[in-house]
Order: C-alpha cells, then sequence, then structure tokens
C-alpha cells in the first residue's frame, strides 16, 4: 500500500429540509388547522482515528465528502428524516486543519469517538408553528439551513516513543531492524527509507515501546531539500530523539559537523523538536576509524555518546536500557490534555 501522509478534502453537512405547508384533511373534521411537520436536521460530518489505518491514501481521490440532507417535513405534523451522519476514518496522529484560516481544528494522537468538523444544517419548521389567534390558516414554513461547508488538510504525524534520525545511510533502518521485529528497507545508498516505519522493541525488562524510522535528513531540509520537510513533522509526536550519527564516514566528513547539521536543520523547523531529549547513537563501530570518530563526537558534543554497531548487534542493548530508562521518567511526568476548539 503507498504511504501518503497528506491530503485535501472538502466536506459538506447535510442541509436541513424544509418545514412543510399542510392542513388535516378528514372527513367530518371541518377547519381542521394546519399540520405540516418540520424538516429533518442535516447529517453531520465527524472524523475518528482509526488504529487499523496507517496511511490517508484513500482520502486523496476523495474531493468532496457529504453527509446526508434531511429530508422535508409531512402532513400530519410529521417529522423529516434526519440526514445520515457521515464518519471519515483517518490514521491515528492525523492533524485535522482548516485551509481558510489554517487553524489546527483537531489532533488525533490515539483512537476515540468521532469528533465533528461540520456540523449538519437544522430543519424548517411546518406551519403548525405559525398558528395564532389572529392567523388560523398559516401559509409560510421555515426552509431548512444549509450544512457547514469546511476545506481541510490532513497531516499524518508517526506516533512513537523513539524517534531514529541523522544523515542518509548513517544506519537508521538497521538499527531498527535489530531493536525490533521491522523490516523497513535496507540498502547501501542514499534515501532508502521513503517512508516512516514503526517497530515495538521488546525490553528484558518485559517492557515495550514504539520506534520510528525516519527518512534521512540533509542540509536544507527545512527548505524542503532532499526529502525535505515533509517528513520533520513525523518526529514531532516522539517522546526521545536517537540521533545515529556514522562514526567513520565514507566521504571523510566529520562526524561532528554532521551532527550540528542536522542538529540545525531540526531547530529551524521546530525549536519545540530542537528541544526533545536526545540520545546521540554512534554507529558502524566495526569500521576503520570509527573509534576516533567516536571520541571526537563524545569531546566536540560534550555529552556520553553510545557506541554501536547496528549491523552486529554490538551497543545495541545498552542504548534501547538507555532509551527506556529516559522513557520511563518521561511517563512519570503528568501530561496536561487541551481540549480543541472547533
Amino acid at each position: 500500500m503507498r504511504f501518503v501522509d497528506t491530503a485535501r478534502i472538502s466536506v459538506k453537512a447535510g442541509d436541513g429540509g424544509d418545514g412543510r405547508v399542510s392542513f388535516r384533511r378528514e372527513k367530518y373534521v371541518p377547519r381542521g388547522g394546519p399540520d405540516g411537520g418540520d424538516g429533518g436536521n442535516g447529517g453531520s460530518v465527524l472524523i475518528a482515528a482509526d488504529p487499523n489505518l496507517s496511511t490517508l491514501l484513500d482520502l486523496v481521490s476523495k474531493a468532496e465528502l457529504r453527509a446526508g440532507d434531511g429530508q422535508p417535513g409531512k402532513f400530519r405534523n410529521q417529522h423529516g428524516a434526519n440526514g445520515q451522519n457521515l464518519i471519515i476514518r483517518v490514521p491515528r496522529g492525523t492533524v485535522v486543519i482548516d485551509e481558510d484560516t489554517g487553524l489546527a481544528l483537531l489532533d488525533l494522537p490515539e483512537p476515540g469517538p468521532p469528533v465533528i468538523v461540520a456540523r449538519g444544517g437544522k430543519g424548517g419548521r411546518g406551519n403548525i408553528w405559525f398558528k395564532s389567534s389572529v392567523n388560523q390558516a398559516p401559509m409560510q414554513c421555515e426552509e431548512g439551513q444549509p450544512g457547514q461547508l469546511r476545506h481541510l488538510r490532513l497531516e499524518l504525524k508517526t506516533v512513537a516513543d523513539v524517534g531514529l534520525l541523522g544523515q542518509p545511510n548513517a544506519g537508521k533502518s538497521t538499527l531498527l531492524s535489530r531493536m525490533s521485529a521491522a523490516h523497513p528497507k535496507i540498502a547501501p545508498y542514499p534515501f532508502t527509507t521513503l517512508q516512516p516505519t514503526v517497530g515495538i522493541v521488546d525490553t528484558d525488562a518485559y517492557e515495550r515501546f514504539t520506534a520510528a524510522d525516519l527518512p534521512g535528513l540533509i542540509k536544507g531540509a527545512h527548505e524542503g531539500k532532499g526529502l525535505g520537510d515533509e517528513f520533520l513533522r513525523h518526529i514531532e509526536r516522539t517522546r526521545i530523539l536517537v540521533h545515529v550519527v556514522d562514526a567513520a564516514p565514507p566521504d571523510g566528513s566529520d562526524p561532528v559537523e554532521n551532527y550540528r547539521a542536522i542538529r540545525q536543520e531540526i531547530r529551524l523547523h521546530s525549536a519545540e523538536l530542537a528541544g526533545k531529549p536526545e540520545i546521540v547513537a554512534a554507529n558502524k563501530m566495526d569500521l576503520d576509524g570509527a573509534e576516533q570518530g567516536c571520541r571526537r563526537l563524545g569531546e566536540g558534543l560534550a555529552c556520553e555518546v553510545v557506541p554501536i554497531c547496528a549491523l552486529t548487534g554490538q551497543g545495541v542493548p545498552e542504548l534501547t536500557k538507555r532509551v527506556l530508562a529516559m522513557l520511563t521518567e518521561l511517563r512519570s511526568r503528568p501530561v496536561e490534555k487541551v481540549e480543541p476548539e472547533l
């Protein structure tokens, strides 16, 4: 299935049904009076996160999604049928943005009850409501109100505890395959990963967390270079960043400068993202020159660097323990819940 993480759709809630002008007409009941019923309410458009979905592909080809219209009122004071609601199901992690205002309407990191994004129109009143002492046979009724129309942009942000980031061919996919049972594409050329891959990591402490392998970043990614900032948003939901650095770059570049280049792209994309807890993993320690590169990273970054070899598994258990300890600390902190404003 093709991975699609953005989609633009128009949603139209159902229009309310018109009220009816009608009069009782029964044998032996003269001047029966008005009995026109109200129109039905239009259906609303709702959005819900579905844990069984992983892409927005199904919504790409749908220009407009409509809920059902309310039916007109009937005689004998019968209410018209309400329009059927439309529930749009999206992957968890989807953000719903109003294209006209640019405001984020919904953030759906986890499955939950459907939320209304376009409200149906109210049905019009029948002529029975307009009867009075001076108007015994009203000929007026109300038209149904139109349903709400909204132009929406959907953006999918990967939901994972840990985000693996770094330059192309730093070994992120190999590390994910070593830590979890995921099978990301691994090949000896840049930009092998074209879409985020999420794996579940089981630990010796009988606890687990999710890790996402993200496409490689290069200098200028926040401006759209390489795979651009299309995938930078996928690490916004992660709790921890694991920055995988090639300790022995084949081009002879400095691992410290490579690290700083990626950090600069993250800062330019989002200051909040740059402030997330981070663990630096010096990868490919089986290569010549990796020891010097790892030492340079430790000295140049003034922080502890975890040496690993994703290919052989060297250092991966220690990295997993470090990640779990940091996650346990973060999970113990209270989280403020903010209700969405529609």
